[in-house]
C-alpha cells in the first residue's frame, strides 16, 4: 500500500467497508519508546492498523506497561457507528459533481483500468470518488485479499481490551479530523497520491518481506525506506499532512501530560515514530528522556 495509505491505515480498511457498501517472522518485538521526567512516564508505541491472523507481537514488555498505564491514548476513536462513519465518507470522499476520470490524466486512467479489474472493480463504481478515497480502496483491497482486517489491528485489539477495563481512554484527533486532512489536500496532490499507489501495485515488490514483518521485527528503518522517505523527499505536502504535522500536534499534547504524573501508553501507527518528525525525536528535542525500550 502506498505510505499515505498506511499513514491512514484504519481509514483505508473502512474506505474498503465503504466501497462493499457501493459495490514466518523473527520473534515479536514491534518498537516502543518510554519517555520520562521526575514523576511520568509515557510509552509510545507504533502499531499497524491491519494484521493477518499470522500476526504475533505482545510481549510481556507491552503487556506490564499496558497493566501499569493509567491512560491509553489513540489516534482516533473507531468504535462509533459506522453509518455515521459512512456518511463522512461521502461527505468528504464523494465529488458528485466532477468524476474522477476528470481529474485523471489518460495515463493514468489506462493504468488504473486493470487494477480495478483485477479486483473486479469497475471504473464506473469509482467514478464519484475523489482521488484520496480512490486511492485509500485501491491501497487496502490487496490486504484484504490476502487476509488482513482492521478487526485483527493492533489498535483494534487494544482498543477492545480497554474498553473492558476502568483506564481512561483519549485520543488526539476524531474520524472526521482524518477525513477533513485528506479532503483539504490541493487537488493535484490528491492526484499524485493516487498515482503513487498505482506505481506501488504495479512495479514488481524489491523484497520479499511484508510490512507486517518488518514491523513485528521493529525493522523502523525498513519501514521508513519503504514507506516514508520518499514521500518526504518527493511529496512534501503529502508527508505533511500525513504526518509531520499530525505528530506536532501529538508532540505539544504529550508535552503537556508530561506535566502530570503517572503512566501512560500512546497506541498511534508505527510511522509515527519514524525519523526527525516522529513523536520519540520531537518529545527528545523537547528535553525529555527518550528511551527505546523495543
Amino acid at each position: 500500500m502506498g505510505a499515505g495509505g498506511r499513514a491512514f491505515g484504519w481509514l483505508a480498511a473502512m474506505a474498503a467497508v465503504f466501497w462493499c457498501a457501493l459495490s514466518g517472522a523473527a520473534a515479536a518485538e514491534p518498537a516502543m519508546w518510554v519517555v520520562r521526567d521526575a514523576d511520568s512516564e509515557i510509552y509510545l508505541f507504533g502499531t499497524l492498523h491491519m494484521l493477518s491472523d499470522k500476526a504475533d507481537w505482545r510481549t510481556v514488555e507491552f503487556d506490564d506497561v499496558y497493566a501499569r498505564a493509567n491512560t491509553l491514548w489513540f489516534e482516533a476513536d473507531v468504535s462509533g457507528d459506522p453509518a455515521t462513519a459512512r456518511a463522512m465518507m461521502v461527505r468528504y470522499g464523494v465529488d458528485p459533481a466532477r468524476p474522477l476520470t476528470e481529474k485523471l490524466s489518460p495515463r493514468t486512467i489506462r493504468r488504473l483500468q486493470p487494477l480495478l479489474a483485477r479486483e473486479r472493480i469497475p471504473l464506473s463504481a469509482v467514478d464519484s470518488l475523489r482521488p484520496w478515497a480512490a486511492a485509500m480502496m485501491l491501497s487496502v483491497q490487496p490486504l484484504l485479499n490476502r487476509g488482513y482486517t482492521l478487526q485483527r489491528g493492533a489498535d483494534a485489539i487494544i482498543t477492545e481490551q480497554a474498553h473492558t477495563s476502568t483506564k481512561q481512554i483519549r485520543t488526539f484527533e476524531t474520524v472526521e479530523d482524518q477525513m477533513r486532512f485528506l479532503a483539504e489536500l490541493p487537488q493535484d496532490v490528491e492526484v499524485q497520491y493516487l498515482e503513487d499507489v498505482i506505481d506501488d501495485q504495479v512495479k514488481p515488490a524489491t523484497d520479499s518481506r511484508t510490512l507486517q514483518q518488518a514491523w513485528e521485527e521493529g525493522n523502523l528503518d525498513l519501514m521508513a525506506r519503504w514507506l516514508v522517505d520518499d514521500m518526504r523527499r518527493h511529496r512534501p505536502r503529502l508527508y505533511d499532512v500525513m504526518l509531520k504535522n499530525r505528530n506536532e500536534a501529538w508532540a505539544r499534547a504529550l508535552t503537556v501530560e508530561m506535566r502530570g504524573n503517572g503512566v501512560e501508553l500512546v497506541n498511534v501507527g508505527a510511522l509515527h515514530m519514524v525519523g526527525k518528525d516522529g513523536l520519540p525525536a520531537l518529545l527528545k528535542a523537547r528535553g525529555f528522556d527518550v528511551e527505546r525500550v523495543q
